[in-house]
């Protein structure tokens, strides 16, 4: 017998611990990350347990939930002639 796979959906939940407790107060945390949803459409992500949800959907949650974890990485491109002996302008440093 094949296993189900299957979560708990705790959007509200995680919502109101972090004061949020309609919807209007999410749509602005999806919406500057790129997310642009109706507020039905984010009422439903909200009230229910969705089957289907995009990747960007889900980062965008996920960074509305825990801002600090998501950072974005900056690399410096040092140019240092031809170090690789092929004519290499630079290479990439963290």
């Amino acid at each position: 017998m094949p296993r189900q796979i299957s979560y708990r959906w705790r959007l509200r939940e995680l919502m109101a611990a972090r004061g949020m407790f309609t919807v209007t107060e999410l749509m602005p945390h999806l919406s500057e990350r790129g997310i642009t949803l109706s507020a039905s459409q984010v009422h439903r992500l909200v009230s229910g347990t969705p089957e289907r949800l995009s990747m960007p959907v889900l980062a965008a949650l996920l960074a509305a939930r825990r801002p600090k974890r998501v950072k974005p990485a900056r690399t410096t491109v040092r140019s240092r002639g031809s170090w690789c002996g092929r004519g290499c302008a630079g290479r990439v440093v963290p």
